[in-house]
């Protein structure tokens, strides 16, 4: 049984309930651009991606950079203006986040969120300080890559067997098994369970809660077995 010492959090669609509101940007900022809305579930699939990456996904023939810059502009003025109210906590992760940090945690973030964007967030919900480190895509390598999640390891000098990965997208899964590292699927954000399970996380949830308890019984299974091996 692997030792988990650290958790990684996705943010949009793991710990905010912000889903809606990114595909609702998307279409507006397409609007702006003359350019055709897509399907929600298509806009939902490249949740997790940079924003440049997920542009590139959704429309692959924007080849004027004028106009894909256009794009990336529209969809931030739209985005921040739909989020003129943060976007809530998703049940039970206040509490869950402040007892992980209770029981010795380390706590981290990585995100397809810009720098500045997750700042603003953080800012605005007091949390500049609240996890130990974060990593944003526009700082390092958009995900799938694993770089995001080793930068988070080199800095606490820890393996990838002591961390666990906790997303709502394919992206996230895929980063963390292209890190070795196992994974938990979160289905009440971007993606569907069903999709994501294919991925080999260790623990599908569809609430935030499952995820407390899960890590609870694993330490009281691990004190057990200690007792018997001292007994």
């Amino acid at each position: 049984m692997r030792d988990y010492r650290l958790l990684i959090f996705d943010w949009d669609g793991t710990l905010v309930n912000s889903i809606g509101r990114i595909v609702e940007a998307m279409h507006l900022a397409a609007d702006v651009c003359g350019l055709s809305r897509l399907d929600d579930e298509l806009v939902k699939g490249i949740i997790g991606l940079a924003l440049p990456e997920a542009i590139a996904q959704l429309y692959p023939d924007i080849d004027d950079p004028l106009l894909n810059e256009r794009f990336l502009c529209a969809y931030s003025e739209q985005y921040l203006q739909l989020e003129s109210e943060p976007s809530p906590l998703f049940l039970g992760v206040a509490e869950s986040l402040e007892a992980f940090r209770a029981q010795g945690y380390q706590l981290a973030v990585a995100t397809g969120k810009s720098r500045h964007g997750l700042q603003r967030v953080l800012q605005g919900r007091g949390w500049l300080d609240y996890f130990d480190i974060t990593r944003c895509a526009d700082e390092t390598a958009s995900k799938p890559h694993p770089l995001m999640l080793q930068e988070i390891l080199a800095h606490f000098h820890l393996a990838p067997e002591q961390a666990l990965m906790v997303g709502d997208s394919v992206f996230d899964l895929q980063m963390a098994r292209n890190a070795g590292m196992d994974s938990v699927a979160v289905g009440f954000g971007a993606q569907s369970l069903d999709s994501l399970k294919v991925h080999g996380p260790k623990l599908a949830i569809n609430e935030f809660s499952e995820l407390r308890a899960w890590l609870g019984s694993r330490v009281h299974e691990k004190a057990i077995k200690v007792g018997e091996y001292v007994g």
